[in-house]
């Protein structure tokens, strides 16, 4: 084997050196991966060796060092003259005989004689370490076909070390330019037509959060998501269950996959690739089933496992075979290198009019002034501090995007460049905000909202914030009482588990079938008996990929449920069953069709009283039906579940009986807990204790029917509150009972964070746990810390 070329096979990760990052990850996959049963394309790399042997052969080195030595270090005024000047001197170069036939000779052995298509990826020997990794620095040529033409792409990448971007690449981290070798990847061809391919993150890329995999795909090869041209499917595993064997599918989410880049083979193609719109029927596909998404990501584990850091990798599906590749694996760069002791809280205080809303990158807020770019020529327009609005990103932007406060693109998903690049520089962006170069004028003053889940909104004008940095290692746990969290979003989940907590002490399914759902579950078990020609409509577009209606109702709510249980895993989740009213119910799509109305729907047709109702029932089940598809499929036993608004224990005897039918017992270890929220909960303590496993009290029900008010209504909203002394009387009465009977009780609720007295006046009665929303969770801590200092009771559990 030449000392020019190294087959992967031989090639180690100590090797970066000789042949850069890219080539020796796939080396390494190659060599110590393959006994997983990982499959990585076969394929070879020049080596450093050959890079400076190709440069002294036209003695290049003195030229290019010179060009680089009349950069402007200031503005960078002349990087594009630098650059282009550079590879000129490159691509006008001769090969030297010796590296062509080393070239050569390697190419026809991977090919065993025949002209095999090949991609040709550059990897410069300083790039993907953990310290200095920035997406798409150097050129990659695919479907290369033949000795000559391979032998171009290599010199094209060789000459790619100098494109603008990378230049100031290394201008930014401090690499000296003469001192960087670029390597060529020779790698065998996946044939992604009919085949797919896309990214994966051994985290999750927003978050941090350490125990999912992400993996985004499209049809076709899988520079449209680095582009940002379509929207990629999103898949995330949960890497504990997937460890225990379970299905380990947290969300699937369906992307638009809008366009399909494919080999072009045609004589006379003035490219290799084609980009051709993707058939509809394709569109409303996932590109991989259940089985691949699990095999992809087992071999992420096994790959992180490897490296023992997380990992960023590519991967491909060979459209005639049906296999699966790993093409690429390299360190992720954002947040494998942060400790997760603070996090930054922005939150909005006025809302305004909503330009455009996409996937939010991150978690932050800014504001500015929106520069419509169409491509990084146009920079001289963009001032530090503004906002680029595009259409989508590519690395010749790198250079331009040091400036921005946050990035807006009409295309593109979170794993496309836009993104990438966004979390490297830490500022927020929208991606995929489909037609926001429309909606949002040059020179208008926008805010870009990372901050309120996945979904990102620009809004018009520039809206006042607050940012608070909250140090979560400085904030100490109480010693007796629990402090839980009431979550709704499965978006702000993963964020949220970094808060100091002992669990979700109350997960709210409504937000879940208002958003991810949006179908009134008796609509999707009787969808032919629908009267509305125009919702009958929207339901079956809803659930086009579902033969059975009723499974999609499940599968959404038990994503929605899973994701929330998996972020705060192996800690309690107590789900609290559906506690919509009737005239919210209606609200659904085909909701009207089988609610009542009724006067008084606070006091009516809500909670147990519906489950076992045959008006109900049915959608009841489905709800069951998702949880024991997260207990039991997915693997997520720290799920509990809680009946809301149960009148009497002969009631909460019927709703129990209910869910045995629908294979929710509790004979299979599953915990079911009940909201304390009406007076007879409490003067019936003994007999609800006898029958549930714990009580949660709902102070907000329990206060206005102790007090005989309405609280949706203004007229006597200012009579409500949970400080007066009947409602501090059931309560109390209610600890009291639940210690007595032992069993576990819980509060849920704003008073403890906003009212230090109340807290203490929890805290002495000796509650277990108290739950707080997000917003009041750190100050609610406070306040039971001080009331435990100030009071010697405690929880008997």
């Amino acid at each position: 084997m030449s000392h020019f070329i190294r087959d992967f096979a031989s090639v180690r990760l100590s090797d970066v050196g000789i042949v850069g990052g890219k080539n020796a990850s796939l080396g390494e996959m190659t060599a110590a991966l393959a006994g997983k049963g990982i499959r990585v394309p076969a394929g070879f790399a020049t080596t450093a060796t050959a890079f400076w042997a190709f440069l002294d052969a036209n003695a290049l080195r003195q030229p290019l060092a010179a060009l680089m030595q009349q950069l402007d270090r200031n503005t960078f005024s002349n990087l594009g003259e630098t650059g282009a000047a550079a590879r000129r001197l490159i691509l006008g170069a001769v090969m030297p005989e010796e590296l062509k036939t080393a070239i050569t000779d390697a190419y026809r052995r991977l090919g065993g004689g025949e002209a095999q298509a090949v991609a040709v990826r550059s990897s410069a020997t300083a790039e993907d370490m953990p310290e200095a990794s920035f997406a798409g620095q150097h050129e990659s040529f695919l479907n290369v076909r033949g000795e000559a033409a391979v032998l171009q792409a290599v010199q094209h990448c060789f000459a790619s070390l100098y494109t603008d971007r990378a230049i100031k690449y290394r201008e930014d981290n401090g690499f000296e330019h003469g001192k960087i070798a670029l390597s060529a990847g020779i790698q065998q061809m996946v044939q992604t037509d009919n085949g797919c391919s896309g990214v994966g993150f051994t985290l999750d890329p927003e978050s941090g959060f350490r125990d999912v995999i992400l993996l985004s795909g499209i049809w076709g090869l899988g520079e449209n998501i680095v582009q940002g041209k379509v929207m990629p499917d999103d898949f995330y595993v949960f890497k504990p269950t997937l460890r225990a064997g379970k299905n380990a599918i947290l969300q699937k989410k369906l992307g638009d996959k809008a366009w399909t880049l494919c080999l072009d083979d045609t004589p006379g193609a003035t490219s290799p690739v084609i980009n051709k719109p993707t058939a509809e029927a394709d569109r409303r596909r996932f590109v991989l089933n259940d089985a691949e998404i699990h095999q992809l990501a087992g071999w992420a584990l096994d790959i992180e496992a490897h490296y023992n850091c997380p990992m960023d990798i590519e991967w491909a599906k060979d459209g005639v075979s049906g296999e699966l590749f790993l093409l690429q694996a390299r360190p992720e760069t954002v947040h494998a290198r942060k400790a997760v002791t603070s996090r930054e809280q922005y939150v909005v205080k006025e809302k305004g009019t909503v330009l455009v809303k996409g996937d939010a990158v991150g978690e932050k807020l800014a504001t500015g002034i929106a520069r419509l770019l169409n491509s990084p020529a146009e920079a001289e327009q963009l001032q530090e501090g503004d906002i680029v609005v595009t259409v989508n990103t590519s690395p010749d932007w790198d250079p331009v995007l040091k400036k921005v406060a946050a990035i807006v693109t009409d295309s593109g998903g979170r794993t496309s460049h836009a993104a990438i690049v966004a979390r490297e520089l830490g500022v927020p962006a929208i991606v995929g905000a489909t037609g926001a170069t429309a909606a949002i004028r040059d020179g208008e003053a926008i805010t870009v909202s990372c901050c309120e889940g996945k979904t990102g909104y620009v809004y018009a004008g520039k809206l006042p914030y607050e940012k608070k940095d909250i140090a979560l290692s400085d904030i100490a746990m109480p010693e007796s009482t629990e402090v839980a969290l009431i979550i709704s979003d499965p978006d702000q989940a993963f964020r949220l588990s970094f808060y100091p907590n002992d669990g979700v002490g109350l997960l709210r399914m409504e937000f879940i079938i208002t958003h991810a759902v949006r179908v009134h579950p008796m609509a999707l078990v009787h969808f032919d008996q629908l009267k509305d020609e125009r919702e009958k409509s929207a339901i079956a577009a809803l659930t086009g990929q579902y033969e059975n209606k009723q499974q999609f109702f499940i599968d959404k709510l038990s994503q929605g449920i899973a994701t929330i249980a998996a972020a705060f895993y192996p800690k309690d989740v107590i789900v609290r069953m559906s506690d919509f009213k009737t005239n919210e119910y209606a609200q659904l799509l085909g909701g009207k069709d089988f609610e009542p109305t009724e006067e008084n729907p606070m006091l009516g047709f809500r909670g147990a009283s519906r489950y076992y109702n045959p008006l109900y029932r049915e959608g009841f089940g489905l709800e069951c039906a998702a949880i024991k598809k997260v207990r039991g499929e997915m693997g997520l036993t720290n799920v509990k579940v809680m009946i809301p608004f149960c009148r009497t224990a002969a009631e909460g005897r019927k709703v129990l009986s209910v869910m045995a039918s629908y294979g929710l017992s509790r004979a299979d270890g599953l915990e079911v807990y009940v909201m304390a929220e009406i007076p007879s909960n409490v003067l019936e303590a003994d007999a609800f204790a006898e029958i549930f496993d714990g009580f949660s009290i709902g102070s907000n029900d329990l206060t206005q029917l102790t007090l005989g008010l309405d609280r949706d209504s203004a007229l006597v909203a200012d009579l409500f509150s949970e400080e007066d002394p009947a409602p501090k009387k059931m309560i109390a009465m209610m600890i009291q009972a639940a210690r007595k009977a032992g069993v576990r009780i819980g509060l849920c609720g704003q008073a403890p964070s906003d009212f230090p007295d109340f807290a203490a006046f929890l805290v002495k009665e000796g509650i277990n746990s108290i739950s707080f929303n997000p917003d009041a969770l750190i100050q609610g801590i406070a306040n039971i810390r001080q009331a435990e200092k100030e009071n010697t009771v405690s929880p008997a559990f």
